[in-house]
């Protein structure tokens, strides 16, 4: 195919077996772990977990992602769609509080087809960095219940120096109003969500400027009880790191994003604790589950 189900629109021809474009993969979906995973948010994870699928590959380029091995090592099985399907079901079968699909927008039309028609018993979720084409996420309306984007920029130099994409945002609130045009205000049952839009943004130490024109946007678009908002404070230094990027975030700096949201009247969803930048968070891309 002519690939531009991303906004990088680089329309390299990725067939069946042949990788190409920014993100590196095939059409084909290509897996490097599927897992009950407990570090997503607790609406999330329930009892035993969310059933995260993690799919190879990624249009940004960030230089401090935690799964580079995965987004941009090339670390991965290349699975059929009947295969994929068996995976999920796999997943729903160990009690997944939901099918957590990461990074899987390149897959798009692999994945819609392992989903198939008939509605699972957990919500689908669609896990991504929030650099998106509504026309993509169009095709997903009735099939993905929950949208799980970042918004890891408002901020063209940051996005650019960071993760080379300096129309990040031009890019990503579009995306987020299509996803919150399909599901609509957030939707709980006992603690678990069933339906909406949890936006993410990840503090990175020295761009608290950045965080807070995220909240900016996100307190002036949505009314309370629209969306959720997770602050995360676990970013964790990647080898090579320089500059700011080479420390964690501070105390300083986390308690001013805290209060700078709260202030703003963001208040539906979760932040965390400064100590969450752990390395547990990140799994061993190991093929387990594949």
């Amino acid at each position: 195919m002519t690939c531009t189900l991303c906004p990088r629109n680089c329309r390299a021809e990725r067939g069946p077996d042949l990788p190409g474009g920014v993100c590196g993969q095939p059409a084909g979906p290509v897996v490097a772990r599927a897992m009950l995973h407990q570090w997503e948010e607790p609406c999330l994870t329930g009892e035993h977990g969310a059933g995260a699928v993690f799919f190879s590959g990624c249009s940004l380029r960030c230089a401090y992602c935690q799964n580079k091995p995965v987004s941009q090592g090339g670390v991965g099985k290349a699975v059929s769609v009947p295969r994929l399907r068996e995976i999920f079901r796999e997943l729903t079968a160990q009690g997944a509080a939901c099918l957590d699909l990461v990074s899987p927008t390149h897959f798009a039309p692999a994945v819609l087809e392992a989903l198939g028609e008939e509605p699972w018993p957990v919500p689908v979720v669609w896990n991504c960095g929030g650099y998106e084409k509504p026309e993509t996420l169009r095709l997903l309306e009735g099939k993905v219940q929950i949208y799980l984007p970042d918004l890891k920029y408002a901020l063209p130099g940051p996005a650019g120096r960071l993760s080379a994409a300096p129309d990040y945002f031009e890019r990503a609130a579009p995306a987020i109003l299509e996803m919150f045009r399909q599901t609509g205000p957030y939707r709980m049952e006992n603690g678990l969500l069933k339906s909406g839009v949890l936006i993410r943004h990840l503090i990175l130490p020295g761009e608290l400027e950045n965080t807070r024109r995220c909240i900016d946007w996100i307190s002036k678009t949505f009314r309370p009880g629209d969306v959720l908002f997770s602050l995360m404070s676990q970013y964790t230094p990647q080898p090579g790191a320089s500059g700011p990027l080479s420390r964690h975030v501070t105390g300083a700096e986390y308690r001013a994003a805290a209060e700078y949201m709260e202030n703003c009247g963001v208040t539906d969803g979760y932040t965390q604790e400064r100590t969450s930048a752990r390395e547990e968070y990140t799994p061993d891309f190991d093929l387990s589950g594949v």
